[in-house]
């Protein structure tokens, strides 16, 4: 018998091989569309080819012959994919409500036959709604309020508006949405491109109409999701399935890239308007902020999308005066989803942006106005959650300003082609007030012949899930990181540990399995698993999640603790722009970034410069076309993102002020880092004089910005000149973007 309590050298902290590296290097990984069944046939989706309308008829223009054809009629269950809302139909009845909602759907034994084969679509068009100002549909709406905001205002000396507004952005994945479904032994067995099983599983139940056990969900090998395969493979799935059973062979559906991005989610174009009151001094009375989000045709993960956002609207900012309204707006464009920080980047870069123009109008240095109003321990947010000691404000704000020499290039840059901006910003760890608690989300630890099994539901889509949970549990239960083996999520084997997203798959998931690696040692007796299995067989230990004590919420009022804890960050950016070709090339970006452990450093640090580069799209050339409710420019050719050219160096530092309700101190490190890339360019932007409001910061965009600044006149939202101060306490210094009008999407 071995003691357990031998020193080994730990796991956390260390930069372990990855999990599942050798296998991907080589070549050996699976993915979706590397698996070939006997007998497999090929699916296709047939999609709606206008925007808003009823179907009236369809013609099949091909030998039917050799295919299988499944229509709303074959659905043995509930029409509706089962989310949020009972609202989206896996396959259009009659009414129609988006461009590529999908009617139809084939498959064939030749995948090269199945696209060859013709349908043909009669439809009574309607006109559709495209602005989600103008539409009279909120899928949600909810309110912030902490203080009385007009007392707030009333005690300002200045009171400063402004309009904001960012786009849609694709999710881009390596690899495309893609599923197989397999009956088998009166069930169906879905494998494929997956970051949340469990969804997948509750939402084949409803359309089919099955138990529980007679549904199966395999995630199998995944190139990547950043939200874009959270809640999507529903829908493919449910394809894929029903073109399974009616043909009782197993079907492969895999988007082509063009598919991928017109039919699938995307990140929520949003309009954010504040109107802030401040001292002279700089010192915040009050935020008035209001938030109009497309949500596209149908709910999907809408008001999850727009709470994050709304709680995190004020920014890192102590103010005693708070309002906040919120809207998901429907129009007749393809529902929007989940994306990588899901709501806080669009109203973080409205706050950073319009900090940047408080401190211009004021005439005073952009990092003391942050260091005047960022938090503090104690402080409390616009929820009215208290910060404890792991709030990291002011410190990354320092630091990030000392390590890029901020204020020196600030200088040296005036006058030139470059400039320097940063954003400060925060965002929370984990599923917002009480949802952790209602996911009761499981995890378990089995033994083998070789060590110890992880059993998560929780998937690597890429970002080292896998490593960090065997680092975690090698070092809570004293073994080599070696003896730990993650196993692949598959309904039938692990418990629902909660979808991968929301920066709590470290955090959350990673503290459940502490806990099940402390029970197991217990129940080892100074065993190895080894020694152990040896003896007595398998063992299994499970556990649930245990909220932090003191946690409060209420949903109906937003009041209370938002998150467990929050991951804190400043970005700096430099840029340069041509003015002969209005490009804007960032230089540089420096990303202090506060995530309380890196459980494996050049995994955290790889997901900062990621994000960051993620972010670096989303700032300036990441733009969606739409036209006539759909997008345009569905190539890789025309949706540009940024290659290694465009990517300027990323100087990372990783602050670690642990959060003691993280494994290690450990908080969220997936979405924080794309929340500051866009506003610290857009800052370095205005640092050069030009008075940018909106991205993707786009050549044309910038050409519009200096043509009204220089003509004065009042031009598009995000293009005009800047105000300045007013003398008399508690006017507003004029916005002359917060009255235009126009459609959230860029039009042709």
């Amino acid at each position: 018998m071995h003691d357990l309590t031998t020193t080994l050298s730990p796991a956390v902290g260390r930069n372990v091989p990855r999990k599942d590296g050798a296998e991907k290097v080589a070549g050996a990984a699976k993915y979706v569309d590397d698996i070939v069944f006997p007998g497999m046939l090929h699916g296709r989706t047939v999609r709606s080819t206008i925007p808003r309308g009823r179907v009236t008829a369809t013609h099949l223009d091909f030998d039917q012959r050799g295919y299988i054809i499944v229509d709303h009629r074959d659905i043995p269950g509930r029409n509706v994919v089962a989310l949020i809302e009972d609202d989206q139909p896996f396959l259009v009845e009659s009414e129609v409500r988006h461009t590529a909602e999908p009617i139809l759907l084939l498959a064939h034994e030749s995948r090269d036959e199945l696209l060859r084969a013709r349908v043909e679509i009669e439809y009574q068009r309607e006109d559709p709604l495209l602005d989600p100002e103008r539409s009279p549909t909120s899928f949600k709406s909810l309110g912030i309020d902490k203080g009385a905001i007009e007392d707030g205002l009333a005690a300002a000396d200045l009171i400063i508006e402004g309009e904001y507004r960012t786009g849609h952005q694709e999710h881009i994945y390596i690899e495309t949405n893609g599923v197989i479904a397999v009956p088998q032994d009166g069930g169906i067995t879905l494998l494929g491109s997956i970051q949340c099983p469990y969804y997948v599983h509750k939402a084949i139940k409803s359309l089919l109409g099955w138990s529980d056990d007679r549904v199966r969900v395999v995630q199998t090998e995944t190139g990547g999701g950043f939200g874009g395969k959270e809640e999507y493979p529903n829908l493919i799935a449910g394809h894929a399935a029903l073109l399974a059973l009616k043909a009782n062979r197993p079907v492969k559906i895999v988007y082509d890239r063009v598919e991928d991005m017109i039919a699938t989610t995307k990140r929520h174009p949003a309009i954010v308007r504040h109107r802030t009151g401040v001292k002279r001094d700089g010192r915040i009375t009050a935020m008035d902020i209001d938030i109009i989000m497309d949500a596209g045709a149908y709910v999907t993960l809408s008001p999850v999308v727009l709470s994050r956002g709304a709680i995190h609207a004020a920014g890192p900012y102590r103010c005693d005066h708070v309002r906040v309204r919120g809207r998901a707006m429907m129009t007749n464009t393809p529902p929007n989803g989940a994306f990588r920080g899901f709501g806080a980047p669009q109203t973080q870069f409205a706050i950073e942006v319009h900090m940047q123009r408080i401190a211009e109008t004021l005439g005073i240095d952009p990092v003391k106005l942050r260091e005047k109003n960022a938090f503090r321990p104690g402080d409390t947010t616009s929820t009215g959650q208290v910060l404890g000691e792991d709030c990291s404000a002011l410190d990354v704000l320092r630091r990030a300003v000392r390590r890029s020499g901020f204020r020196a290039k600030l200088r040296r840059y005036a006058g030139t082609n470059r400039g320097i901006g940063l954003a400060l910003f925060y965002h929370g760890s984990g599923f917002t007030g009480g949802g952790e608690t209602r996911l009761a989300s499981k995890a378990s630890l089995g033994l083998s012949a070789r060590g110890v099994q992880i059993l998560v539901a929780s998937t690597e889509i890429g970002q080292g899930t896998r490593t960090m949970h065997a680092q975690i549990v090698a070092d809570a239960l004293g073994v080599p990181f070696e003896q730990v083996e993650p196993v692949q999520p598959d309904t039938a084997n692990v418990p629902d540990s909660g979808p991968t997203v929301a920066s709590r798959t470290c955090m959350v998931v990673g503290r459940i399995l502490q806990q099940c690696a402390a029970e197991m040692k217990i129940r080892l007796g100074g065993m190895t698993p080894t020694e152990y299995f040896a003896v007595h067989g398998p063992l299994v230990v499970t556990s649930e999640y245990e909220g932090p004590s003191g946690i409060k919420w209420d949903d109906n009022t937003y009041r209370g603790d938002a998150y467990s804890t929050y991951a804190w960050a400043c970005d700096v950016a430099e840029v340069e722009l041509n003015r002969d070709t209005f490009e804007v090339r960032p230089i540089k970006l420096t990303c202090v970034q506060d995530i309380g452990k890196a459980i494996h450093p050049v995994l955290a640090a790889g997901q900062i410069e990621g994000g960051t580069a993620q972010g670096i799209g989303y700032a300036l050339i990441e733009q969606v076309v739409m036209r006539d409710g759909g997008m345009l420019n569905s190539q890789l050719t025309n949706y540009t993102i940024p290659t290694t050219l465009d990517t300027p160096p990323i100087d990372v530092e990783i602050v670690e002020n642990p959060s003691q309700n993280g494994p290690h101190g450990a908080k969220g490190v997936g979405e924080l880092p794309i929340d500051g890339p866009a506003p610290a360019i857009v800052n370095a932007v205005r640092s050069m004089g030009i008075d940018l409001r909106e991205i993707p910061a786009v050549p044309e965009v910038i050409m519009k910005a200096i043509t009204y600044q220089i003509s004065g006149s009042n031009g598009l939202a995000g293009s005009g000149r800047r105000e300045a101060p007013t003398s008399t306490g508690g006017n507003a210094a004029e916005d002359p973007h917060r009255h235009a009008s126009r459609p959230s999407a860029p039009q042709p």
